[in-house]
């Protein structure tokens, strides 16, 4: 017998299955769409399995994995388009802003700039 771990759980299943199905059995193990009972009720039937029977369970697992990994890239692009044209947007966001606080700088100088000529006078009578 060989016991195959999954994180914290445990699969038994028999040398026999594992010398014949290696690649079967590392789906099962992976496969998302099963739980641990499910997993080992697998490995407890598959010796009373049909090899047509075998082979099905292996094409489903196999195109469930190769599904799921096409959707992963799909989403993983999107994911990645969506960052992009957030980024853009917060760039864009902050150049505003920033032309903001310029333009109120500036201001500020020219007011600055347009001091009363009377205060001007009455600071040179003070001195």
């Amino acid at each position: 017998m060989v016991v195959i771990k999954k994180g914290e759980i445990d699969f038994t299943i028999s040398d026999d299955l594992q010398a014949k199905y290696p690649e079967l059995i590392e789906l099962i193990v992976a496969t998302e769409s099963m739980d641990n009972d499910e997993r080992q009720y697998w490995f407890d039937i598959m010796p009373s399995m049909t090899d047509p029977q075998i082979d099905r369970l292996f094409d489903i697992l196999e195109t469930e994995k190769k599904k799921l990994q096409e959707l992963e890239v799909k989403y993983q692009k999107e994911i990645k388009s969506l960052n992009e044209k957030h980024l853009i947007e917060w760039q864009e966001l902050q150049v505003k802003e920033w032309k903001k606080k310029v333009a109120a700088a500036k201001a500020e100088d020219e007011q600055d700039k347009k001091e009363d000529p009377d205060e001007i006078l009455a600071m040179l009578n003070d001195l």
